[in-house]
């Protein structure tokens, strides 16, 4: 169906194959087990291994092909890279949530937005808690916590 035997897909058509049925599918789930504390060599072994295998697939090339020139030549992003930037636009999207949104009643309160905080939020909990938690909840409200730092308008510094 995708090709027959005298004429398979392009390389720009099996690029964007993958990059809109393989990585979307592969990385549904993401921000349940990419977060800062947690163990990733395995899970980042296999997907480097699927990304060689998809980059060797895309430009029909040999199984011993260097895996680096691969993904160059198929304009394919490292996958660490690529995981990092969608925890950073999965981090800034959740400050862009409603109000009423149940994860933004876990935030501190400066990012919850005036939402009804929960019992187990951020800001009910010590510091030596939050350094024990593992969760992306703690780093986005870390990552929030870095772009939306607070300021006082009625500061002596500001009129000084």
């Amino acid at each position: 169906m995708l090709g027959n035997s005298t004429r398979s897909l392009l390389l720009h058509q099996k690029q964007l194959l993958y990059r809109t049925c393989v990585l979307l599918i592969t990385l549904y789930s993401f921000p349940l087990w990419y977060y800062n504390k947690a163990s990733l060599l395995y899970s980042l072994k296999k997907l480097r291994k699927m990304q060689h295998r998809a980059a060797l697939w895309i430009l029909g090339a040999f199984h011993t092909s260097p895996t680096l020139e691969n993904k160059a030549i198929a304009s394919l992003i490292s996958i660490h890279l690529h995981l990092q930037k969608l925890s950073r636009r999965h981090q800034f999207r959740m400050s862009s949530l409603s109000p009423n949104y149940t994860v933004k009643s876990l935030l501190e309160n400066r990012h919850a937005n005036n939402s009804y905080p929960h019992y187990l939020s951020l800001e009910n909990m010590t510091s030596k808690q939050r350094l024990k938690i593992k969760s992306s909840v703690v780093n986005t409200n870390n990552y929030l916590n870095g772009i939306f730092s607070l300021f006082n308008s009625l500061d002596n510094e500001i009129f000084s």
